[in-house]
């Protein structure tokens, strides 16, 4: 049997490439909202990761009439009452670059130990059928702690500056293939991939 085409309600290329290639083993057809020039943004005003990951993926599928993967994510900080949280990608402002959120970011936390700098990156999503009702949600996490300088040059957003304490590593330093087993992405899309089988089957 073959598998509905999915849309990806994400414009972030580094993130659509985390999510083809989690999906991909399950020849399940993937293409970006960006694929689409009838698409409107979505204006991401949800108080939670799991609002703004029901609103993109409803917007999106209702419009496209497609599949659709809504997927919010972000960092939340112990020490900062949970910031940035949902405001991860414009925590600088709201046009912010991930080398002036992560300079807020380390401001922020000023001079803490390491003990005091723990950290969890938190992924939502949510899958809508092609009339836009939603019918599947899931969130995942991944704990860790912020370091003071960055490390490493791969993945994006905060990843330079989170490490996995058990590793001793930031995901900047890890290789993708790791990230693809250990980021709160990865297991956010393992606890969605046996729901979403079941719903296309």
């Amino acid at each position: 049997m073959s598998m509905p085409t999915v849309v990806l309600a994400s414009r972030n290329r580094k993130k659509s490439l985390e999510i083809r290639a989690l999906l991909d083993p399950y020849r399940i057809p993937v293409l970006s909202v960006a694929d689409f020039s009838s698409s409107s943004e979505v204006e991401e005003d949800g108080q939670t990761f799991a609002e703004n990951a029901a609103k993109k993926a409803s917007q999106v599928a209702h419009e496209l009439e497609h599949w659709t993967i809504g997927e919010d994510s972000g960092l939340r900080v112990d020490a900062l009452n949970g910031a940035p949280g949902v405001y991860s990608a414009r925590y600088s402002g709201p046009n912010a670059t991930d080398d002036e959120n992560n300079a807020k970011l380390i401001r922020e936390l000023g001079t803490r130990p390491a003990a005091e700098r723990g950290a969890e990156y938190v992924c939502h999503v949510a899958v809508a059928d092609p009339s836009g009702q939603v019918l599947l949600h899931v969130e995942a996490t991944c704990r860790g702690r912020i370091t003071v300088e960055p490390r490493g040059t791969n993945g994006f957003g905060y990843d330079p500056y989170f490490e996995i304490p058990e590793y001793h590593r930031t995901f900047g330093e890890l290789s993708p293939l790791v990230k693809r087993v250990l980021s709160h992405r990865a297991r956010a899309f393992r606890l969605l991939i046996p729901k979403l089988l079941r719903v296309f089957w």
